[in-house]
Formats: C-alpha cells, sequence, structure tokens
C-alpha cells in the first residue's frame, strides 16, 4: 500500500552504529530505526539472545505462563517505580492499555463518569484511531471520521492550562518527557514535578508516554527519572527490544489491578522470543556504567551540535531535547536537510516543527559522533550554498 514514502534504499546489513546497502556503501545511522535499535546493529549478546530462544520456543500465548515476561517484568519493578508489567507489541498498543488502565481504574473506585485524559499540544502516542486522538494533530487524523471521543489538549508545559483542563470526567494526564515526533522538546522538570502535585491534589492519574524517552534513550532508564517523579503508569517500546517487537505497560498497582482476566489482552505481547530480547536489552542498559558513558556521549554530542549551530546559523538555529535524542532546528525544510544528510551517508529523521531528529544507537562512540558532525557540516554548507544561488 501506498503510506509509505520509502527511500530507495535497502539495507543488508548492519555492525554497531553503521548499516549497509545492497551496493556495499556504508552509512552512519543516527535515526536507529526510529529510537529503537537501542544496541544498534549486529549486537552480539541481543542477536545470540534470540537466535537462542528462537531454536526453542517462539510462541505459545498467554494462555500459559512465560518465564522470559516474569523474568523481564521483575527486573522491570527493580529497577522502576512500578509494581507489574503488561507487556505489548507496539508503543499504540502500550498507550491503548495505558489509557484503558486510566479508565478502568476510576471505574472500579465507583467513578465511571471519569473517561477522559488531558493530552498535549505537538504530542504523538501512535496510529491507532484512539492514539490518533490523544496526539491531536490534524494531519493524522485527517480522512478518518470524527476523533475517538475523551481526549482533550492544552499547551505543553503550562501547568495552568493543565488545572484549568480538569474536569469531573478526567481520568488523568499524559504526557511524553521529551516530546520526540512534535519537534524533539523536552517538558521543563518543574512542570512534570508539578503534574505530578497537580494528579494528587485533583484524583487523578498521572501517565508518561515513555516510547521514545524511556529505555536509555535520556541517560537515564527512563526519562522521567530526572525530575525525580514517580508516575501511576508509563507506556514504554521500541528501544525495549533492540529493534524486535515489543511494549510494555509499567503501573502501580493501583492501576494495575484494574486489568483483570478478560479486560485486556493480546496475543502475541509478551512472547517467549520477544522478551529474550527485551532481557537481553536490559542485561546491557543496566549494566554497571553504561548508562553513564550514554550520559558522557550525549553531552559531547550536544557540546558539537551547538557549536555546529553557531557555524551554520543560517541552516541551524538551535539544538533541542535530551541525552541521545536530540534535534536539529532547521532554516530550510527538514525534509531536504535529510535528503541531503542521507546522500553524505548520514541516517537521520524528520521531526514536528521543522526540525531535524538525531536518536543514535545507545552504543554510539565519541568517533562516531565526530564523524557525523562532520558531515552535518558539509551538509549546511550545501544547504547554504543553495540558498545564495536562488536568492541571485
Amino acid at each position: 500500500m501506498p503510506n509509505y514514502n520509502r527511500a530507495d534504499i535497502a539495507f543488508e546489513h548492519g555492525q554497531g552504529a553503521y548499516l549497509f546497502d545492497e551496493s556495499g556503501r556504508r552509512y552512519l545511522d543516527f535515526g536507529a530505526g526510529i529510537a529503537t535499535s537501542s544496541l544498534g546493529h549486529g549486537h552480539p549478546h541481543l542477536v545470540r539472545a534470540i537466535a537462542e530462544q528462537a531454536a526453542k520456543v517462539i510462541h505459545v500465548s498467554n494462555l500459559y505462563r512465560i518465564p522470559q515476561a516474569e523474568r523481564l517484568a521483575a527486573r522491570f519493578v527493580e529497577a522502576s517505580f512500578a509494581d507489574s508489567v503488561f507487556f505489548c507489541n507496539s508503543g499504540a498498543e502500550a498507550n491503548e492499555g495505558l489509557v484503558k488502565a486510566m479508565r478502568k481504574t476510576h471505574a472500579d473506585a465507583g467513578h465511571p463518569e471519569r473517561t477522559r485524559v488531558i493530552c498535549f499540544e505537538g504530542a504523538f502516542h501512535g496510529r491507532t484511531l484512539a492514539m490518533i486522538s490523544a496526539t491531536g494533530n490534524p494531519k493524522y487524523q485527517a480522512g478518518f471520521g470524527a476523533p475517538v471521543e475523551g481526549f482533550d489538549h492544552v499547551a505543553f508545559n503550562d501547568i495552568d492550562a493543565v488545572r484549568a483542563a480538569i474536569g469531573p470526567e478526567t481520568a488523568g494526564v499524559l504526557v511524553e518527557p521529551v516530546q520526540g515526533e512534535g519537534g524533539v522538546r523536552p517538558a521543563d522538570l518543574q512542570f512534570l514535578r508539578d503534574l505530578r502535585a497537580l494528579c494528587d491534589e485533583t484524583g487523578i492519574l498521572l501517565g508518561f508516554d515513555e516510547v521514545q524517552s524511556g529505555m536509555g534513550r535520556t541517560g537515564k532508564l527512563f526519562a522521567h527519572e530526572w525530575a525525580v517523579v514517580s508516575p501511576d503508569v508509563i507506556s514504554v517500546a521500541k528501544g525495549i527490544g533492540g529493534g524486535f517487537p515489543l511494549g510494555a505497560v509499567l503501573a502501580k498497582e493501583k492501576v494495575a489491578k484494574a486489568l483483570v482476566p478478560g479486560s485486556h489482552g493480546t496475543t502475541y505481547g509478551g512472547g517467549p522470543l520477544a522478551c529474550a530480547a527485551g532481557n537481553a536489552v536490559l542485561d546491557v542498559i543496566l549494566a554497571d556504567g553504561f548508562l553513564d558513558q550514554v550520559r558522557d556521549t550525549a553531552a559531547y554530542l550536544r557540546a558539537g551540535l551547538q557549536a555546529l549551530v553557531a557555524a551554520h546559523g543560517n541552516v541551524f538555529t538551535q539544538v533541542r531535547g535530551a541525552g541521545l535524542l536530540l534535534g536539529l532546528k532547521c532554516v530550510p525544510v527538514n525534509g531536504d536537510v535529510q535528503n541531503a544528510a542521507l546522500a553524505q551517508g548520514l541516517l537521520t529523521v524528520a521531526a514536528g516543527d521543522n526540525v531535524l531528529r538525531l536518536a543514535p544507537p545507545l552504543i554510539v562512540g565519541k568517533a562516531e559522533c565526530d564523524e557525523a558532525l562532520e558531515l552535518l557540516g558539509e551538509v549546511a554548507a550545501q544547504m547554504a550554498e543553495k540558498t545564495e544561488a536562488a536568492a541571485k
């Protein structure tokens, strides 16, 4: 079907932060499959875990115990705010489960009218009918009929707007600690703290969409940890399986207990193969010193990008983001900049607000960052030349 605008490149294999196409040309991957290939390509521990599990059993369904999922859930509980975990297949599914859990929690407490969720301008929560409504962007909603009821949108980083939107039907708040698709915009840490206090004050639930910002992407396991805030429920996906499809809802017990047998489920979610991948990813991310290295590399890359902005202000005007989820605000159309980078052998991802998104694998080193910065400098020079030529 014609729903993807694909570049005319097919990758044959990858190694670390690099991908190689069918002709053997090497590309530096600073998109990581849209912040998903968290351990890069061909990571030996992840490859081995998937291969070994595939040789044993791939799928059994949730009619039976799945030890790989039990182990992965226990490790997430130990490393986070959560008491329980529900595994699914994608970020959109995780957000659907999160919203269902919020609504069911209030219904079980005697308030079935509390079904509405406050979301934010610039958000992106997935492509299902409910989640394009939670996203609230007309670009994603066009042609699909009336939006699904139950989502109210307010300005990002505006606690007064959130307070004004809370009513007797409000179930909770859903916010990305860093808006990825919306332009790589971080939430103010104080805003996240104020949200926690406001939710406690009004008796509603606080949910974080950590699909893109979680799994070490910002230098902590989850981005909300920077604000020292404990949510009630979060959604996770993308980097959780290192490229293997996996999603999760992590919740405190007051939310988790609402999902009784028959209330929610999935055929594939939390299967042996996916959770073997998830455990392998956690082995690496939770290893001593790994997240310290992510933070160090991220600071190095950000400093290089700021220097790039200073040198090429006619092409790039701002560095945004957190950790290894960074964005360059562009003067030319970001899609043109993305294509120019691709021609130079650098993979990036366009984002909203005319931003070029950089989300390299978490295993990226400073040498690869230097290479990316050099390529972006060449791109900036090319774009500036085109702009000058067009002006003549």
